[in-house]
């Protein structure tokens, strides 16, 4: 029995102690040490900032009507020049004839006699050129839009740490918007060369704003609105056609016209000429009105359009990963010039995103 109490009793002692020994750590000490523990970690809880280094692709969208070159002006009014007359377009393509026919004596016949040889033109135009002046008028709205609504396809290379940083900003390619139907043309596909920006500064903030320092970025607009013209507005109006050539070819029967020019000058004065002497010089005048706009379209890189850009934005982690993902609302302001004369800059904005 006593031998039975008495381990009994070491039992309880033990048991005693264990528990007095555990409350004991889960007690704080007199200076209040044992109860940090849970708070050892916060500093690793807290958030990263964002990095912005890395290669986003942009597009940036511009209005430049305010701004664009009055030698564009000059390339819309080619285009006009070829309907607008009482006896256009007949009057616009014996120009062209005119311009081509080596024949001294037949080239003044047909001068002498361009009103009504226009007119008897005209009274056969369905047979010639059915769709010339629909097409071209076409042809002129669309260059219009195309000239005063574009955007840049860039590049943004970012290196560096949070919150400053360096970038490189190289616009690589233009994107036509052209009755809400957009189109993106590479400047490597015609031998363009990117448009870059070195050491251009960017800085973020804890709220992920995001800021792009002044740079410039001269264009050639006039390389700009020939792709434009060759690669989305004439494929758009006819699709077999790859230049302003191919499409005019396309829209007058030069034959036709050759027997019509032959027909109305022996009306009018008893000599022709010959229809085959007439519809040569016609395919000729063609490609010479076509390589006069095009000389006007290549006549506004006599000087750079060159943009002025500051910008501001938005980036955006998306997955979580404290990277920037997105560049988000971004908006330009600077100035757009021409010639050395600059101006505000009117609606700008850009977008990016992680390449």
């Amino acid at each position: 029995m006593t031998t039975t109490f008495k381990s009994f009793s070491f039992v309880l002692a033990l048991a005693l102690g264990a528990t007095a020994a555990g409350c004991a750590a889960d007690s704080p000490d007199q200076d209040g040490g044992g109860g940090g523990g849970g708070g050892g970690s916060g500093s690793d809880d807290a958030p990263k900032q964002l990095d912005a280094a890395g290669k986003y692709q942009m597009t940036s969208t511009f209005d430049i009507a305010a701004n664009m070159p009055g030698k564009v002006g000059e390339v819309s009014n080619a285009f006009i020049n070829m309907t607008d007359g009482a006896t256009d377009p007949a009057d616009w393509i014996l120009e062209q004839v005119i311009a081509k026919i080596s024949n001294s004596t037949l080239k003044g016949f047909l001068n002498g006699a361009r009103p009504f040889v226009a007119g008897y033109i005209n009274d056969r135009l369905l047979q010639i050129a059915p769709d010339f002046v629909t097409t071209i008028v076409q042809v002129g709205q669309d260059f219009g839009q195309a000239a005063r609504n574009f955007g840049l396809n860039e590049q943004l290379e970012v290196t560096g740490a949070f919150p400053n940083y360096m970038s490189k900003v190289s616009a690589v390619g233009v994107k036509f918007k052209i009755d809400n139907v957009e189109q993106d043309i590479l400047f490597s596909q015609h031998m363009v060369a990117p448009v870059e920006a070195a050491n251009v500064g960017l800085t973020l903030d804890q709220t992920g704003k995001l800021d792009i320092a002044e740079h410039k970025l001269p264009i050639s607009f006039g390389k700009v609105l020939r792709i434009g013209l060759d690669e989305v507005i004439i494929p758009a109006v006819d699709p077999s056609a790859t230049n302003l050539q191919t499409l005019l070819a396309s829209l007058v029967d030069c034959s036709q016209v050759g027997q019509a020019i032959n027909d109305a000058l022996v009306d009018a004065i008893g000599i022709g000429g010959g229809a085959g002497t007439w519809t040569t010089a016609c395919n000729a005048g063609l490609v010479f009105g076509s390589q006069a706009i095009y000389s006007k379209i290549d006549g506004i890189d006599a000087s750079a359009l060159e943009f002025s850009l500051v910008g501001v934005a938005k980036a955006v982690d998306t997955n979580g990963d404290r990277k920037v993902d997105n560049i988000q609302t971004g908006k330009w302001t600077g100035t757009l010039s021409y010639s050395g004369t600059p101006a505000p800059l009117a609606t700008a904005t850009f977008i990016g995103a992680a390449m």
